[in-house]
């Protein structure tokens, strides 16, 4: 297939698609340097862990969003659209579109608990990959896309999210605890009467 412009490439779904086939190299490329580079100062398998979290959950994520802010066909000419009642379209959705919803964030709910132990948690993944979401979805609006600004796309792509994270759960990490300071321990007080 032949794009004759750079919007063929980057303004469809099938460019965007061909893009983040051709990444994963450099992808991975980068994964391998960011983690070379952070084995040379500390703990490897520490440096391999955060540098393949760090750039799965940039490739993994940013081509689902690409996509969802490509534009319509009647993009800045019609006025944004915005459904706030849950679970009104998702009763209308295709399969692919509730696929593709859950995915959006998946790639973050399953690699940002590895990454930053403060945010391993189920309840931090939802608000994260929610807020997320709601972002996309105000700016979907705002730019007047095409596209339905729902609050169901923000409800399936904090679920997906969700799923995910409980894929990666196993190997969470709680952030480390400090030790104890000599501040910290109570001196000891003899009992009265004695």
């Amino acid at each position: 297939m032949i794009f004759r412009s750079w919007h063929g490439l980057l303004g469809t779904f099938t460019g965007v698609v061909l893009i983040t086939v051709a990444a994963l190299p450099p992808a991975a490329l980068a994964a391998w340097a960011l983690a070379h580079r952070r084995s040379a100062t500390g703990d490897r398998a520490s440096a391999w862990r955060t540098a393949v979290a760090d750039v799965g959950i940039l490739y993994g994520t940013v081509p689902w969003v690409w996509m969802i802010m490509l534009p319509g066909d009647r993009a800045g000419t019609v006025p944004g659209r915005v459904s706030l009642v849950p679970l009104r379209d998702l009763v209308t959705m295709p399969a692919g579109q509730i696929v593709g919803n859950l995915l959006v964030f998946a790639a973050l709910g399953l690699l940002v608990p590895l990454r930053f132990p403060a945010l391993a948690s189920l309840p931090r993944i939802l608000a994260l990959a929610a807020c997320g979401s709601a972002i996309v979805e105000t700016a979907q609006y705002v730019l007047r896309l095409d596209r339905v600004s729902s609050v169901d796309d923000v409800l399936l792509n904090a679920t997906g999210a969700a799923l995910a994270a409980l894929l990666s759960r196993r190997w969470w990490r709680t952030p480390a605890r400090r030790a104890p300071d000599r501040n910290d321990v109570e001196p000891f007080v003899a009992p009265e009467g004695r």
